[in-house]
């Protein structure tokens, strides 16, 4: 069984588990809100606007180190789930659902939260309005069409920046939008100088990158960055792309501009976070996210995945980004908003990320918990836990639990034995084994016991049973005075 809850359905009673104490927590790092009274310094990255008239030249037969281009340790992840987790499937956001799911990603953390166009419904607009006016940290971004009414409807509502998108693949331009690339290009232009003459951000995206034609890539995109856009969009809308493409196309890309790139990772073929990472790699400084995961199809990069993820690689870097302790709420809110349940395999908050049951891992974690875990449960407000009522126990674990009990246990075998001999016919919960280890203790303590005598167990244990079953079938009459 499994330790704690998280909203998944399938979670199993932490009364079942051994919580092993955890000791070093520490509090994240997190930036404070606003008092009312000074402006709200945003998060996120800013490009001065005559950044592209100041690019340095380059020495192309330079040496570029992985590490020198690597963001590993210097991104901003985009959270999409109110523009990206709306095309999910059951997903249904009103005003109050999206107003709490944009406060709490704030207090997680993230630089940037991503909102459905103003122009695909009024009240699409009038949430983008409020949202936009709850004075949080995170900069506020919405996702348009690469067309003039879209932009104009978006830069009225009040956010920080502005996300163009259009699709370049030979497929979307016969079967979608049926525009060529010239007329892309001249289009994109007019829409970019339009947003940037408002003063707020810009960014430009193909749409199903990683089947469109490099040349047509690179061309508009040094076309956008030449006249300034923030950040140019790489995404893998159909989610057909695998790291060595990412790494190709993002560290090609990093060399022919010298804007900040963004990815956007769909998840069809299960490659969304292994992508995520390697775009980093590659020179990207800004991840797409939704919460779970939610999003068209499968959906896109997941937000606790990246987290762990890029924990993994430099954990004190991501704590001091982020309230990591925030994620299971966050997951939780969401989860319930979409009518889903949390995976128990999900990264950080699945229902047995932290709980250890073979005997050797048991024995291990009790001494040194990083012998068998790269993340700290501590460090995200989790326990970990020992499952110890299987087949596959051992007295390490069992004697974690005898400890907690306040018992007294030589270290011998025979009450882990016991436990695997019950364990042969069912799973044995941790009322179960609390028992066996209380008969056991007073048996040895009263000398009806001792070690080795497996059959006087047998019989105490049954005594037991008898005399509990007994107090059942015949509870305490009440006087009546």
């Amino acid at each position: 069984m499994c330790p704690h809850q998280n909203g998944d359905s399938a979670a199993a009673d932490k009364s079942e588990m051994v919580a092993v104490p955890l000791q070093n927590g520490h509090s994240n790092g997190v930036n404070g809100s606003s008092n009312g009274t000074q402006p709200i310094k945003k998060r996120g990255t800013t490009r001065a606007p005559d950044a592209h008239l100041k690019k340095e030249p380059r020495n192309p037969y330079a040496a570029r180190a992985s590490d020198l281009i690597s963001n590993i340790s210097n991104f901003n992840i985009i959270e999409s789930t109110l523009r990206e987790g709306e095309q999910f499937a059951n997903a249904f956001f009103d005003t109050k659902t999206k107003v709490a799911i944009a406060k709490a990603l704030d207090a997680f953390g993230v630089e940037y939260i991503e909102l459905t166009s103003p122009a695909a419904s009024e009240q699409s607009r009038l949430d983008c309005e409020t949202i936009c006016k709850l004075g949080l940290r995170a900069k506020i971004l919405t996702h348009i069409r690469c067309h003039m009414d879209d932009a104009r409807i978006a830069v009225e509502t009040g956010v920080d920046g502005v996300d163009v998108v259009i699709g370049t693949s030979s497929f979307l331009r016969e079967f979608s939008h049926g525009k060529d690339m010239t007329y892309i290009t001249k289009t994109a232009i007019e829409v970019i100088e339009f947003v940037k003459s408002k003063g707020i951000e810009v960014r430009f995206s193909s749409e199903d990158s990683f089947r469109s034609d490099l040349v047509d890539l690179l061309s508009i995109y040094q076309t956008v960055d030449k006249i300034g856009v923030n950040r140019v969009g790489i995404a893998d809308t159909v989610g057909c792309a695998n790291p060595r493409q990412v790494y190709d196309l993002v560290r090609t890309l990093r060399s022919v501009v010298s804007c900040d790139i963004e990815i956007h990772l769909h998840n069809d073929t299960g490659m969304a976070i292994a992508n995520a990472y390697t775009a980093l790699e590659a020179g990207a400084t800004h991840i797409d996210t939704s919460v779970l995961g939610i999003g068209e199809r499968v959906g896109i990069t997941p937000l606790g995945g990246l987290v762990a993820c890029l924990y993994a690689a430099n954990p004190e870097y991501v704590k001091s980004k982020y309230n990591l302790a925030m994620l299971r709420e966050i997951e939780n809110l969401v989860a319930e908003a979409v009518e889903v349940n949390i995976p128990f395999m999900n990264p950080i908050t699945g229902y047995c990320a932290f709980t250890h049951k073979a005997g050797i891992h048991a024995k291990a974690i009790l001494n040194n918990p990083s012998t068998y875990e790269i993340l700290k449960p501590e460090d995200f407000g989790l326990t970990r836990y020992v499952s110890i009522g299987h087949r596959l126990t051992g007295w390490n674990a069992v004697k974690s639990r005898v400890e907690q009990l306040g018992l007294a246990l030589t270290d011998d075998e025979d009450v882990t034995a016991k436990i695997k001999e019950l364990a042969d016919v069912r799973t044995q919960s941790m009322d179960d084994v609390d028992t066996l280890l209380r008969v056991y203790h007073s048996g040895i303590q009263s000398g009806e016991l001792a070690v080795g005598q497996k059959e006087a167990l047998d019989r105490l244990l049954r005594r037991h049973k008898a005399e509990a079953q007994g107090r059942a079938a015949s509870p305490s009459l009440e006087r009546d005075d």
